[in-house]
């Protein structure tokens, strides 16, 4: 349990370092990083902080220095120190991500001569053959475009497969003959030439006709295929011969087809996918399923394949969609891609409209559920359930020691602010001392709706939880820290109505760090330790990586500070493990939860403010170094392998 009576397990890749100071190079590695702090000043003199906050809106509603925020955060997202140096650090920072991301294809995604002979080795060699029909719908396409987008599947090394594609009714002639060339020249390609202009679902669903394949990949007309993505697409059918939903991660190429990076997507991540369409390309479809389900919809121009992916997802059970975790598409950017392949582009607006539209018809299709724009966040979207109309019973559980000033501002801000009314405090105070503590303990025990429970055992913030969880009423449990305090009004309102749903386990906030950094984004299993928050330290303002520090998801674990549980669940899996006193006991129960066969939700719509081990302390001094390193060896000989990688995020990262 990550609380403010003991550690936080972000606080872990601090006490390794700490731990670590006799592994060689560490004195050298210390002295290094002291002559940098040195030069850094030398830069300050150029740097601007009116210029740095108007151009760059997340610092204005940062808390801090601009200058800190461009040491810590913008000097590494090739942010200017003013005006005159701006573009020329932009200019660079482009150049080395493209070498950066260089490096990372040659390491993680080399495509040599050899391994092109391994794979084609092993095409002859699969149980499984299926027919793969690559739909592409084309409109006025660039001809040099076209051109690399029909031969990056004729370059395919598997050979099974077939192209089909629908001609929107072209008015550029240089279009319908490139194509009538390549439909004479491989019988694999099919080609319909549409008289009138349906826009991209009419033309995909032509495409679709023309399909026998028993998958179905969808290809847009300028972009490209590495030589081995159906090759992996075919691998993982047979190893998973129950998928029917199949996905990959994408990168980008621009303009001169230089690839940059892309999209490294999470395994299947339902709640995530309502908010943006992250199954996207490559996007593989069992296609039978897709005939049966009517194909494309008319009306849904701009984000069609979405709302494809969205009703085959309400059609078949999530152990059917698999993720392949491999670049098997290249996405070109230039100033004529969009998603609509038709004549009447459709407007950024029309987009919006359909997408609320497709989200909407999938949440009725579900079971109910409203769809809105994610604040801040354009082309993203949030999701709100509805409660029940009996509201259930929340037991608010606070564990505590002395610090009288947390614990008023956290129990006076759930009353104050809080607009969910049916809850109870259940107080746990462990051994508390300080005069002013104790004196406000006892009044808290004798207002309304608060139960104080004094505990005299030694330190174990698990079995004070379960301790408070038992002697609670409530049908919904929330642990919470005594150093939170209350943002968002409906904080109670945003979790329960996830924590409810029969599949949910568990649900997290967003916790925020009194300099208005994010405290608390979700955690990441493995990495850096057992456990990391995810965006820690992201300045508010800033959307994170493709928007997933202010969208609803999934993810492996949440901390404990802001947590809620149904009861039945918390009991079912036993709690807190007792044995796990201080660190990893909130990863630690997620972990058993999501092994129980029940997901973890993190919400950014519950907001509040942690003052992180405000009361008991980080694990500095040696006992609490040696007892966190016994927790962390007892989560390691327990989930093993399981922390070796998280499904919800990518060693890349």
């Amino acid at each position: 349990m990550m609380s403010e009576i003991k550690s936080d397990s972000s606080s872990a890749p601090e006490l390794e370092r700490l731990s670590s100071s006799n592994r060689p190079g560490f004195w050298r590695r210390l002295e290094q990083n002291f002559r940098k702090q040195r030069y850094r000043w030398t830069y300050k003199i150029l740097f601007d902080p009116d210029w740095y906050r108007k151009v760059h809106a997340d610092p204005s509603g940062w808390g801090g220095d601009p200058w800190e925020h461009y040491l810590e955060y913008g000097k590494y997202e090739g942010r200017g120190l003013n005006k005159a140096l701006n573009f020329v650090t932009t200019r660079g920072y482009k150049r080395r991500k493209i070498r950066s991301y260089s490096r990372w294809i040659k390491k993680h995604d080399p495509f040599t001569p050899k391994i092109r002979q391994d794979m084609v080795r092993k095409v002859a060699a699969l149980n499984r053959k299926p027919l793969l029909s690559v739909i592409m719908p084309v409109y006025n396409t660039k001809p040099e475009w076209l051109t690399h987008a029909i031969e990056s599947v004729r370059k395919q090394i598997y050979p099974h497969w077939e192209l089909c594609i629908a001609d929107d009714a072209s008015t550029e002639r240089s279009v319908i003959d490139l194509l009538k060339k390549y439909q004479q020249t491989d019988s694999r390609i099919k080609v319909v030439f549409r008289n009138t202009n349906g826009h991209i679902a009419s033309a995909s669903n032509s495409a679709l006709a023309l399909a026998k394949g028993d998958f179905i990949a969808l290809l847009d007309h300028d972009d490209k295929l590495p030589d081995h993505a159906l090759y992996w697409v075919a691998e993982t059918i047979n190893q998973n011969p129950e998928a029917r939903l199949l996905y990959s991660d994408w990168d980008s190429l621009d303009e001169n087809g230089v690839r940059l990076p892309g999209y490294f997507k999470p395994d299947f991540n339902y709640q995530l996918l309502l908010a943006q369409n992250c199954v996207s390309h490559l996007g593989v479809y069992c296609r039978e399923l897709v005939c049966g389900l009517g194909g494309f919809r008319k009306g849904y121009e701009g984000v069609q394949d979405w709302d494809l992916t969205l009703r085959v997802v309400a059609a078949i059970p999530h152990n059917q969609i698999v993720h392949i975790p491999r670049i098997l598409y290249h996405w070109r950017r230039h100033s004529r891609s969009v998603s609509n392949t038709s004549s009447e582009q459709c407007s950024a607006v029309g987009r919006e409209v359909a997408a609320r539209r497709s989200v909407a018809d999938h949440l009725q299709s579900v079971g109910g559920g409203s769809v809105e724009a994610a604040p801040g966040c354009p082309g993203f979207y949030r999701i709100k359930f509805p409660l029940p109309t009996v509201l259930p019973l929340v037991s608010i559980i606070i564990c505590t020691r002395d610090y009288e000033l947390l614990l008023r501002k956290a129990v006076e801000s759930i009353h104050s602010i809080s607009t969910y009314t049916n809850y109870e405090l259940v107080i746990v105070d462990n051994c508390s001392r300080d005069p002013e503590a104790v004196a406000y303990l006892a009044s808290l025990a004798k207002r309304p709706g608060i139960r104080v429970i004094r505990d005299e055992s030694p330190f174990n913030f698990s079995r004070l939880s379960n301790t408070g969880v038992a002697q609670s009423r409530g049908e919904v449990v929330c642990l919470l820290n005594n150093d939170i305090e209350v943002i968002t009004p409906d904080w109670i309102e945003e979790m329960l109505s996830f924590a409810i749903k029969p599949d949910v386990g568990a649900v997290g906030a967003r916790l925020w760090y009194p300099d208005g950094t994010l405290q608390h984004g979700g955690v990441i299993i493995g990495g850096s330790g057992i456990a990391n928050h995810y965006h820690l330290r992201l300045p508010r303002g800033n959307i994170g990586y493709f928007g997933r520090a202010v969208l609803q998801q999934e993810l492996s674990a949440v901390t404990g500070a802001c947590i809620m549980v149904r009861r039945k669940v918390f009991d079912e899996v036993g709690g807190l493990d007792e044995q796990i006193a201080v660190a990893f006991n909130d990863i630690d129960f997620c972990l058993r939860l999501r092994a129980a066969g029940y997901r973890i939700i993190w919400t950014p719509f519950a907001e509040l403010t942690h003052h992180e081990s405000a009361s008991r302390g980080y694990e500095c001094d040696q006992e609490k170094i040696e007892r966190f390193q016994r927790e962390a060896d007892f989560m390691r000989a327990r989930w093993g392998k399981t922390l070796e990688q998280d499904p919800f995020h990518k060693p890349i990262l």
